[in-house]
């Protein structure tokens, strides 16, 4: 979705007297707004200049290389919306490999038929512990995302 950008001027515009350190008295309508360097257009308050993007993003927040897009105003909700999704899915992983590694499914007759290998057992061992590590990391990762982004709101 579009995060919200800044149209860009449809022609070019006189910018002389900013630059020339020209003090002007704004309007009560356009206190908070001001000229971008970088693609000179009008931008509203709170609106930032994205380097990736190459365009103005109104209540931008970041560039997320997730979604390669902005979040900003119009698409915060389906960022917030994907935080949480992800998250979920994390924990679910992790319930898989700890289900997988301690529950009865672990010690299936299949495993003991191979002749309970001792080394077999280690490295699926290492490898639970590995993955159960991974997806705490990451879930705990996008909870801090998550909550930054619910108190931004």
């Amino acid at each position: 979705a579009s995060p919200g950008v800044v149209p860009l001027p449809g022609t070019a515009i006189d910018f002389s007297d900013l630059r020339s350190g020209a003090r002007r008295t704004p309007e009560r309508s356009q206190e908070d707004w001001t000229v971008c360097d970088r693609c000179e257009a009008y931008r509203p308050p709170r609106a930032h200049h994205c380097r990736v993007c190459h365009r103005c993003v109104r209540r931008m927040d970041h560039h997320c290389p997730w979604i390669n897009n902005c979040v900003g105003e119009l698409n915060q909700k389906y960022f917030i919306q994907f935080l949480f999704y992800s998250g979920l899915a994390s924990l679910y992983a992790a319930a898989l490999v700890l289900a997988a590694w301690l529950g009865p499914a672990g010690r299936s007759p299949a495993g003991m038929a191979a002749g309970g290998d001792v080394t077999n057992n280690r490295v699926q061992t290492a490898h639970c512990i590995v993955l159960l590590l991974e997806s705490l990391l990451f879930g705990a990762f996008v909870a801090v995302v998550f909550y930054d982004q619910v108190s931004g709101v």
